[in-house]
């Protein structure tokens, strides 16, 4: 089941999809590219939201503004669970109820490293979730954090017991690339997806990732999430 583990299709809730209309053609795209399932995860930056049952609601709202449209318009979606991209600030695994934020009916967490350059109080955070709420943490677009990151702190980073998350542009980046075969050789687990925000100038891209990556390493990605929702149908299809 050709799983997206990482977009923006909510609607109004963040910089993705402006509208429950941009959601549905953007979910529109991705099933003409052969996903099936797709994990919404809206960002959570812990410093910019009043508590964290505020954006829970915020999030089940954009899920059913989007659902109503989908209904209204006689649309079938694909399966879809929530999840969220997690930004590691100070304090974060402090936060009561931080694994509310994990992937729906699993315990993954998909959390984002700051854009510069690594310190150790970002290991101390990711460390303090992963033990505290027995949750495997998913790191996202780990190839971007190349050109922020020392090749010491990078390695440092690549040393952390996690799944990593890489965009299917990666593989318009020979650098990056080849991270991919460095982790499949340490038999690191590895998963895709689009961080898809717009029909525009960051669609989805499955096009691209099926196009160039080899079949097994997406087959291994689709199978580290191992619920399978059932599907929802809207309408008459």
């Amino acid at each position: 089941m050709l799983t997206d583990y990482h977009c923006h299709i909510l609607p109004g809730f963040d910089d993705g999809a402006v509208d429950a209309e941009t959601s549905l053609e953007m979910i529109n795209i991705m099933k003409e590219q052969g996903v099936e399932r797709i994990i919404a995860t809206p960002h959570f930056y812990a410093h910019e939201e009043r508590s964290l049952t505020e954006y829970l609601l915020r999030r089940e709202d954009a899920y059913e503004s989007m659902a109503e449209l989908a209904e209204m318009q006689n649309i079938v979606l694909p399966n879809i669970a929530l999840g969220a991209e997690v930004a590691i600030e100070h304090g974060i695994s402090k936060i009561h109820g931080i694994d509310k934020l994990a992937i729906e009916d699993s315990e993954m967490i998909l959390l984002e490293l700051p854009f510069r350059d690594y310190e150790e109080w970002m290991s101390e955070e990711i460390n303090a979730i992963r033990s505290e709420y027995g949750l495997t943490v998913v790191l996202a677009h780990i190839h971007r954090y190349m050109a922020y990151y020392t090749p010491e702190n990078f390695d440092r980073i690549l040393q952390t017991d996690a799944v990593f998350q890489f965009n299917n542009e990666v593989f318009l980046l020979e650098r990056e690339a080849e991270l991919i075969n460095q982790l499949r050789d340490e038999k690191r687990s590895i998963i895709f997806g689009s961080d898809a925000h717009n029909t525009d100038t960051r669609r989805p891209n499955w096009d691209l990732l099926l196009e160039r990556c080899d079949p097994e390493v997406i087959k291994t990605s689709n199978e580290v999430l191992p619920f399978v929702a059932e599907e929802v149908v809207i309408g008459e299809g």
